[in-house]
This record gives C-alpha cells, structure tokens and sequence, in this order.
C-alpha cells in the first residue's frame, strides 16, 4: 500500500552533470562530458604545488611559480590570484584549462599565480564562495606578514604582496570583484598585501532587466541565456532574483560602488558571449564613477576565452595583460 509520500523529483538538470532534487539533495556525475575539447598543454619550466589555506573546510590553492629564467634572480615577482569559472557550481581549480591558463600567466607575465578552490553550489549556495575568497585572503596576508613562522617558502620566495592582483573567469571574475569590494570597503584587511589592481575575464554577472547581448544572443554562442539563469538559480539563496547584490552589483539594493577605493580594473570582454552586455555595462558605470577601468572588448571570441586553446586572441590578452600589470605597478621593464 503506497504511503502516499512521492519520492523526490528532479527541480534543476544542468546538462546532465548535476541534478538537484525536491528534498535538497543534489547528485553529480562526471563533468569530462562537458569539457572543451582540445590540448591545454603544460609550459615548460612552470613549477607548481598545491597547498591548504583553509585546512576545517578542506580548501586547497594551486601555486604556480615561473623558470627561474623567466624570473630573473632574486627578483620579486606580482601576485596573481585566479578564481575559476563554472557559474558557481561546476568546475574545479585543478582542471586541464584552468591549469594550463595558470602556466602560462605565471610564466610570461611573469608572476606567482595562486588558484584557489572555494565551495560549489547548490550544496554550498553564495555567499559560502565569497566567504571563502575571504578566507583566501587572509590566509595570504598572514603569508606576507613579515617573518611569517609557517610561510609557503615559493611565496616567501619570490612574491610582492605589495603587488597583488585579484583575477578570475567567469563566476572566478564575478568573485575577484566581491573579493576586491571587501578589501576596498575596508571589512577585510589585507596589509602588508595591497591589492594593485584586478582583471575580470568575461565576468559572471546578472540582473533582472535583460542586457542587448541577452536578450539577442550573439550567433553561435557556447554559454545560452537559459543555462545562466539556471546557474543563477543553483547558485543565489534560494528564492532570490537575479538583481541579489551577489548577482548585480548595480542593482536596486546593492550597496553603491562609488566611494569606495577601487584599485584600476581591467574588464576583458568577448563579444560572441551572451554576458558581454553585463560585462560593457559594468566598465561603463565605473569610468562614470571616475574609477580607474580599462575595457578590452574581443568582438569574434565566446565566453570564457581566456582559458580556451591557445590562439591569436590569447596572445593578444596576455600582452594586455602584460601592459595592465606593469602600469599598475609602475614596472617598466
């Protein structure tokens, strides 16, 4: 005799790989079915290592460190910390684009570059990843503290706090941006580090009100309108619209951007991507608060670019890249 209860039922299917159910529960499959094709080959000479900056959640960071070449002896080199992609529910630090991007920033900025893992939704919805940028953080001041007991030696090393930068793609663009307002805002302290500038690529943004770019999506797009918003969905508090501060920055209750310290930023944004919208939008709004923004648009590259195959398009980043870092730093070599 049936008990009259139902049993749970798939409310969001994103391709396959996740699934989360009526009572909460959430199964994950494997994400190599979604993986961009082709080769994300390692750079010679890059040493890297994970290391644990958040040892009660389990939370790693990948540090990558360039040739000694490439370096140069003795010399101090900026600090890039890199967020990944993955609408806040995919994805992971250690994955094949993600590390090979890492590679090759540190190697032909060059720069330390620290990846760091944070908590995915639906299980942990936001803010747990903002918290855990957070966290980040503070475990990096403690490694710039002078005569810091438990430095990691690579840091210690071969980093410039004083020359930090906040960096990510996608959903990893979306938290450097809440990552650097805390700073800014003064609720995180990160002294002797300083936050010299920040880089969002093909960032993560919402809002209710729909952008161009959404509402008529560039041809050929590799991100649709319907799967960000069932990222947004998984991702935000349950029950919040994409206008939720952690979704729009510029939105109805989010607090204003306009006196706050930012540091110069530099927006990348492709074209074929149905965020490129929010992404102008957001450069537009702080070069009307007077800040410091550089916008980079790439009109025939898709969501996500910067961590794709090596390409024209790349090369060309990287050496904006290059330009955005040294002036931020006063670096002219």
């Amino acid at each position: 005799m049936s008990s009259g209860t139902a049993p749970p039922h798939v409310v969001e299917n994103l391709h396959g790989v996740l699934q989360l159910f009526s009572d909460g529960s959430v199964v994950r499959g494997d994400e190599s079915a979604i993986m961009p094709a082709g080769r994300f080959p390692d750079v010679p000479g890059v040493q890297w290592k994970d290391v644990v900056y958040d040892a009660t959640r389990g939370l790693r960071a990948r540090v990558y460190r360039p040739p000694a070449a490439a370096a140069g002896e003795g010399r101090k080199l900026p600090v890039l910390v890199y967020f990944h992609g993955g609408g806040y529910c995919l994805r992971e630090y250690d994955q094949p684009m993600f590390h090979s991007c890492c590679q090759r920033l540190a190697a032909e900025l060059p720069a330390v570059v620290l990846s760091a893992q944070y908590r995915r939704a639906p299980e942990h919805r936001l803010p747990a990843a903002v918290e855990d940028s957070a966290a980040f953080l503070s475990w990096l001041r403690a490694q710039g503290a002078p005569g810091a007991a438990a430095a990691e030696p690579w840091l210690a090393e071969s980093a410039d706090f004083a020359r930090t930068f906040g960096t990510g793609v996608s959903a990893g663009a979306n938290l450097a941006h809440h990552a650097v307002v805390r700073v800014a805002s003064g609720q995180l302290v990160l002294g002797p580090a300083r936050v010299a500038g920040y880089v969002l690529f093909s960032a993560f943004f919402g809002s209710v009100e729909r952008v161009a770019s959404e509402a008529a999506p560039p041809p050929e797009v590799s991100l649709t309108v319907e799967t960000t918003d069932k990222f947004w969905r998984l991702a935000l508090p349950v029950g919040a619209t994409r206008d939720h501060p952690l979704a729009n920055p510029f939105g109805p209750d989010s607090p204003t951007l306009e006196p706050l310290p930012l540091p110069p930023a530099l927006v990348v944004a492709p074209g074929r991507d149905v965020l490129c919208g929010h992404m102008l939008r957001y450069a537009a709004k702080l070069k009307e608060m007077g800040k410091a923004v550089e916008l980079a648009e790439f009109p025939g590259e898709r969501h996500g670019f910067s961590k794709g195959q090596w390409s024209e398009a790349t090369d060309e980043l990287i050496q904006i890249l290059k330009r955005f870092v040294r002036s931020c730093t006063n670096d002219s070599e």
